[in-house]
């Protein structure tokens, strides 16, 4: 895109008086950089996209006071990761994670287990210990 069609449409930057940095052509056909405060269809997507992870915790933070899934759940949704990510931070198979999501099994997880999650999502044991939803 040209610098002089750099969008400028209005976002969450523009409330607060900051600007996007973006690579345009310039006159002479040349990469350079411009300002931008927003582009709709961009701002329309990631406002989207937070829409979506909001709700995820939401259901996480439902399903550990019903007590259909483990506080990892929960925290691993507020951390935006993924159980492939998670298994990566506490260095586990990605089959045992998604096993001590279940409520039933991580009741019975040790502190050395815990104190892995604890460390990846930087609270204390006993803070996921005693997690029952918000």
């Amino acid at each position: 895109m040209k610098k002089e069609e750099v969008p400028q449409d209005k976002s969450s930057l523009s409330s607060i008086k900051m600007k996007e940095l973006c690579y345009a052509t310039d006159e002479k056909g040349n990469y350079t950089t411009a300002l931008s405060t927003g582009w709709e269809p961009k701002t329309i997507a990631l406002e989207n996209s937070i829409q979506d992870v909001n709700e995820r915790i939401e259901e996480a933070n439902r399903n550990v006071k019903n007590g259909k899934a483990s506080p990892i759940v929960y925290f691993m949704e507020v951390h935006k990761m993924d159980w492939l990510t998670l298994s990566s931070y506490v260095g586990m198979w990605q089959w045992r994670v998604k096993r001590h999501g279940k409520a039933s099994v991580f009741k019975t997880l040790n502190d050395k287990i815990l104190s892995k999650y604890a460390e990846a999502f930087e609270i204390s044991v006993e803070e996921l210990k005693n997690f029952k939803g918000n």
